[in-house]
């Protein structure tokens, strides 16, 4: 596909959906590059939001921006345009992680810009789902959504859901005793707008605002949610009782490259934008994934997918608040 010339109008209304993603602790780990001659973006890691404690390989970098390349692929289709992409095209510069050629819509066009309209509707909800059940013909939508882009998603059975549960406790526990990670975590946490010299108060860009802790768990076990409110309490926060059985998917690649993350972090708001459009809410939970000790046992031994790159919690309930973005000129420079 021949590359069109993009004006900085178009970049910059694609780059407005692509940071839509999700990314850990809403840390936003990507920078655009347009190249308005040939109209090809250049996706670049951002070290300085990298997570040096709990994420020193980048894997959850490299899943956030990938879940913005998809968004762009998404914005691209529904703008009229085709995205041919090239993962890691430099092996000489590893935060180059995609360059993106725009030009004339292709197959897929009408598939992606389909989702065009749930990608400001997608938000990661940490408050309780109710006890209905996913129907499988919608497991099976998502299954395929990971699998045009390459991944696997399974959905463990009982035991296995225990496991991983399980697992998400053992990881609270390695993080309550380690103060580098509290203090990581904390530091993409907004207890509270800061002051500003132009004004009184301001909020954050990025991070994880109060509005989208959701409630503390009142019941025994933990939530299946990252609890955000232990870096900052909030006073009047409420408790509420969450889901005794929750539905877990596992995404999984069959090697573990930076190539199987980039292709990961697409399926996995592939899959995240699928659900939404079917109504569902979404959150994940990456916390065993964290610990290299505990990540080999979240996978599902009798599937192909041998490396768990996200845990996806559906069901249905709220769905969730917004959380805030960086303005597009701070993440797409154009030359």
């Amino acid at each position: 596909m021949s590359a069109s010339p993009v004006d900085a109008d178009t970049a910059a209304r694609l780059v407005a959906d692509a940071v839509t993603a999700p990314s850990m602790h809403n840390a936003q780990p990507w920078r655009f590059l347009l190249h308005s001659e040939t109209g090809t973006l250049e996706l670049r890691g951002d070290p300085e939001r990298a997570m040096t404690r709990t994420d020193p390989d980048h894997r959850a970098l490299h899943l956030g921006c990938a879940a913005a390349l998809f968004n762009l692929r998404v914005s691209a289709a529904w703008n009229g345009l085709g995205a041919d992409v090239a993962l890691l095209p430099d092996p000489g510069d590893p935060w180059l992680l995609a360059t993106v050629s725009l030009g004339p819509p292709t197959e897929e066009n009408h598939e992606l810009a389909a989702l065009h309209d749930v990608l400001r509707r997608r938000h990661t909800s940490r408050h309780p789902f109710g006890d209905e059940r996913v129907a499988p013909a919608l497991l099976d939508g998502l299954r395929a959504a990971a699998r045009l882009e390459g991944c696997l998603l399974t959905v463990p059975d009982s035991w296995h859901t225990e496991t991983v549960l399980a697992l998400v406790r053992d990881a609270e526990h390695h993080e309550e005793m380690d103060p580098l990670v509290r203090a990581e975590t904390a530091s993409w946490t907004t207890g509270a707008p800061g002051p500003s010299p132009t004004t009184t108060t301001t909020t954050r860009g990025d991070g994880i605002p109060t509005a989208a802790f959701g409630p503390r768990s009142s019941g025994a076990a933990t939530a299946p949610v990252r609890d955000f409110g232990r870096a900052h309490p909030v006073p009047g926060r409420g408790w509420a009782v969450f889901e005794k059985h929750p539905q877990l998917a596992l995404l999984g690649t069959p090697t573990d490259t930076p190539a199987d993350w980039l292709r990961a972090g697409q399926a996995l708001e592939r899959v995240l934008l699928r659900a939404t459009a079917d109504g569902l809410a979404t959150s994940m939970t990456s916390q065993p994934l964290e610990w290299p000790e505990l990540r080999w046992t979240v996978r599902d031994p009798l599937a192909s997918a041998g490396h768990v790159q996200m845990v996806v919690r559906l069901g249905y309930g709220p769905s969730g608040a917004a959380t805030p973005r960086r303005p597009v000129t701070e993440v797409l420079e154009i030359r």
